[in-house]
């Protein structure tokens, strides 16, 4: 999604093409990986408003350290609002309530973090994770996730390194 689309609360264009969701992937591998963050990942009924969805079901929530799901949140989705608390210290974290930042420096770090953290689920990874950003109409100056995380992140990886979430290697960098 582009800077602009972001501050114009515009919602995301969505494509035909199938993303994955989260019922298609262990919800229990998902929530162990948030919790070494200190992140719960809660699951709400099908068809109910998702607390703290910034766009509308069925976009991921936040509030405080807690992202609320359903069935059929995409998995980028829930990677990339779980990565906005991850980046955030514990004082502004315990605060937010459905937008984490208007900090640009951070809306690109989360979007290199998503895929990061998509290589520690299987059945996910980080090229599947791009490609469904792509799909679900997040738009890149180089034409696709995978290449804005490639070839124009670099200041987004020094803030994640700056952070200690990444190694000087573009490695990521778990809790114990």
């Amino acid at each position: 999604m582009t800077n602009e689309e972001l501050a114009s609360g515009a919602a995301p264009a969505v494509d035909t093409q199938p993303v994955l969701l989260l019922r298609d992937i262990a919800f229990n591998d998902v929530a162990t990986l948030l919790g070494r963050y200190g992140l719960a990942l809660e699951r709400v009924a099908d068809a109910t408003a998702i607390p703290g969805s910034y766009w509308g079901a069925p976009e991921a929530g936040l509030i405080g350290n807690v992202v609320f799901v359903r069935d059929d949140t995409p998995v980028h989705s829930l990677l990339h609002e779980a990565a906005h608390l991850i980046v955030l210290p514990a004082e502004r974290r315990a605060a937010v309530h459905t937008d984490a930042t208007d900090s640009i420096e951070e809306e690109d770090a989360v979007l290199v973090l998503q895929a990061l953290l998509a290589d520690e689920l299987p059945g996910v990874g980080a090229a599947r994770t791009l490609a469904d950003m792509d799909a679900w109409g997040y738009t890149f100056r180089l034409g696709s996730a995978q290449a804005y995380v490639e070839q124009d992140a670099q200041a987004a990886w020094m803030f994640l390194h700056r952070l200690g979430l990444v190694t000087p290697a573009r490695q990521l960098l778990l809790p114990a």
